[in-house]
C-alpha cells in the first residue's frame, strides 16, 4: 500500500511537473512566431498552425529538465533552445505529411498544413520554422557562454542533416517495401529520424544548464535510448490504436509497407525492447540521484504513453 500511494504521488507530481512546463513552452512558441508586417502574415499563420497545433512537447521539456539537472536557468538559459527544437520537429511533421513523403491528412486530429494551406506553403512554412529555430537560439538565450550556445547551435545543425533527421527518413523511404530489412538498419533509421532530435534535446540542456563534456555524453546515451524506445512505442501504437485515439492515420505503416519494430520483433518482442532500453536509459541516470527525477519521469511517459 505504501508503495502504491508513493507511485501515485511520483505520477501526479510528474503530471503536474509535465503541465507546468508545456504552459511555460507554450506561451514561448506563441511568441516566437509573431508575424511582424502584414506582407508575412500568410506564411507566419501556417507556421503558426502547425506549431501551436498541440503536442505533448516532449522534446523542448526535456531541454528544460536537462538544463535544471545541472542547475541551469531554464527560462533564461533553456526555454529559446526548448522553442528551436520544436520548430525543428514541428518542421519535420509538416514535411513528413506531404503528398511527396507520407501523404497524411491528419496530424494531431487536425486536418495536415498542406491540406490547409496549401503543399507550396507548408513547404515554405517547414523551411521558415528551421531557419527561425536557429535564429532563436543565437538571439534569445541570455546569460549562457557564447560558445556553449555555439555549440548548441552545431548540434541542432547536424540533429537536422545526413547524420539526423534527413538521412533517417531518406533511409525510411528507401526501404519501403523491402521485406528483408534487418533490425540493424531499422535501429540506424530511428536513431537518426527519431532519437536525434530528443538526443540533441537533453545534450543542448545539458550544455546550457553547464555540464561537462562527460555529462553531456552521459545523458546523450540517455536520450537515445529514450529515442528508440518512444519509436517502439510509435509503432505498437500505430497497429493497435484507432485513428481517432491517436490524433493522426492509424496503420498507415502497414499501408505503406514500412519496416517497424512490431514488423521484426512482434508485438510481444517490441514491448520487451522498449522496456530493455528504458531500463538501461534509467541506468545512464544514476550518478545524477534525485537531479534526475524529471528526465527519468519522462522516459517512464514515453513507454506508458496511448498515443
Amino acid at each position: 500500500m505504501v508503495a502504491e500511494t508513493r507511485a501515485a504521488t511520483a505520477g501526479a507530481d510528474l503530471v503536474a511537473y509535465l503541465k507546468e512546463r508545456k504552459e511555460m513552452v507554450d506561451e514561448e512558441l506563441a511568441r516566437s512566431v509573431a508575424s511582424k508586417s502584414p506582407l508575412t502574415d500568410k506564411v507566419c499563420e501556417s507556421m503558426r498552425y502547425s506549431l501551436l497545433a498541440g503536442g505533448k512537447r516532449i522534446r523542448p521539456i526535456l531541454v528544460l529538465a536537462a538544463c535544471e539537472m545541472f542547475g541551469g536557468a531554464p527560462l533564461t538559459a533553456a526555454l529559446p533552445t526548448a522553442a528551436a527544437v520544436e520548430m525543428i520537429h514541428t518542421m519535420s511533421l509538416i514535411h513528413d505529411d506531404l503528398p511527396s513523403m507520407d501523404n497524411d491528412d491528419f496530424r494531431r486530429g487536425k486536418p495536415t498544413n498542406h491540406k490547409v494551406y496549401g503543399e507550396s506553403m507548408a513547404i515554405l512554412a517547414g523551411d521558415a520554422l528551421l531557419s527561425r529555430s536557429f535564429e532563436y537560439v543565437a538571439r534569445e538565450t541570455k546569460g549562457v557562454d557564447p560558445a556553449r550556445v555555439l555549440r548548441v547551435i552545431s548540434l541542432l545543425g547536424d540533429s537536422v542533416g545526413v547524420e539526423g533527421l534527413v538521412g533517417g527518413q531518406v533511409m525510411d523511404i528507401e526501404n519501403e517495401g523491402n521485406p528483408d530489412v534487418p533490425i540493424d538498419t531499422l535501429t540506424w533509421i530511428h536513431t537518426k529520424k527519431t532519437a536525434a532530435l530528443l538526443r540533441v534535446s537533453v545534450a543542448a540542456g545539458a550544455i546550457l544548464g553547464g555540464a561537462s563534456d562527460e555529462d553531456v555524453e552521459r545523458v546523450s546515451e540517455f536520450a537515445v535510448k529514450i529515442g528508440l524506445a518512444f519509436q517502439i512505442r510509435d509503432d505498437v501504437l500505430d497497429v493497435t490504436q484507432s485513428t481517432e485515439h491517436l490524433g493522426k492515420t492509424a496503420g498507415k505503416d502497414i499501408t505503406a509497407n514500412k519496416a517497424t519494430y512490431p514488423r521484426l520483433l512482434g508485438l510481444e518482442g517490441s514491448r520487451i525492447e522498449a522496456e530493455r532500453l528504458i531500463a538501461e536509459a534509467k541506468a545512464c541516470l544514476k550518478p545524477y540521484g534525485q537531479q534526475a527525477i524529471p528526465l527519468l519521469g519522462l522516459a517512464e511517459f514515453i513507454i506508458s504513453r496511448s498515443n
